[in-house]
């Protein structure tokens, strides 16, 4: 059979060590700053640029980048509290603290999305902000802190799909990766991580970059922020058909992983978690088209 080695890449960029101190880089770390400072500097440029606005910019750059502060907020405490209630909570009301280590990886995107919902509602309360017009905003650069961060749990071999006898298929290092069930010798597996990066990440980022410069849709709130949300929520609703699901949810009875299931059919947790934002941006597209 034949597959690709997974490449010789640790998950952290640099070490330092001073005495019984340690303070690590990850390339999990890298991907969500890279992502937040990419998307500032988007940002600050879209709302500087006149012939986007006809009825003027809803924001200033230095509006922009007073609300970085809150959003990192919103992707760090939202991201990892729902990785904790929806993925592991028995374990992390067990172990109340590691929650607090965030630096060992562990996050989820839903999270992390409604603490950003969060943070966004109170900085536009405070500021005065149209808050569909910066639902655009933010909606048009997450695509790319998705997909670094897809990138970065394919470097720290995490998160990684069902076994697969595709060329591309990898050999992800680990017992538990290297243990599939009616498979001896290597087990390659999906490299759903970089299927994500792809889809929800760049071609997601391509589309709504081209209908915000192209088609305008900035003169009409709601309507991109929709498009993200049906976009990211059919993609990773796809991608979950070859992710290999949480362990927690493995059983004898239940080999796929199915979070709800009957008679051997169902949805996993990452496919239930979309629906809603599948349904939520098909709402808001119809809304802005309603009112446009």
């Amino acid at each position: 059979m034949s597959y690709i080695p997974f490449p010789d890449i640790s998950p952290e960029i640099f070490r330092i060590d001073l005495g019984g101190f340690s303070f690590a880089l990850r390339w999990y770390a890298l991907a969500y700053i890279a992502g937040l400072v990419a998307g500032w500097k988007i940002i600050a440029r879209i709302v500087s640029t006149p012939r986007l606005w006809p009825q003027g910019a809803p924001m200033t750059p230095a509006q922009v980048e007073s609300l970085l502060t809150w959003v990192i907020l919103g992707v760090v405490l939202g991201g990892r509290l729902g990785f904790a209630l929806f993925y592991q909570p028995g374990y992390y009301l067990q172990n109340p603290v590691q929650i607090l280590r965030v630096w060992e990886g562990g996050m989820s995107f839903h999270g992390g999305f409604l603490g950003v919902v969060v943070a966004g509602i109170w900085f536009c309360r405070r500021e005065g902000i149209p808050m569909l017009s910066l639902a655009d905003l933010m909606a048009i650069v997450a695509p790319i802190g998705i997909g670094l961060g897809r990138i970065a749990n394919f470097i720290n071999a995490e998160l990684w799909g069902r076994p697969t006898t595709l060329p591309w298929g990898v050999a992800f290092p680990g017992e538990a990766a290297q243990t599939c069930p009616g498979i001896t010798g290597i087990c390659a597996r999906h490299p759903s991580q970089l299927y994500e990066a792809v889809l929800e990440g760049l071609i997601l980022f391509l589309v709504l970059l081209y209908v915000t410069y192209r088609n305008g849709w900035l003169t009409t709130p709601g309507r991109i922020a929709g498009l993200f949300f049906a976009g990211y929520g059919a993609a990773r609703f796809a991608v979950e058909f070859v992710r290999q699901p949480d362990a927690q949810f493995i059983t004898e009875g239940n080999p796929l992983g199915l979070a709800l299931h009957i008679g051997g059919w169902g949805l996993t947790m990452g496919q239930i978690l979309s629906l809603p934002m599948i349904a939520a941006g098909l709402w808001f597209i119809a809304r802005a088209r309603r009112h446009a």
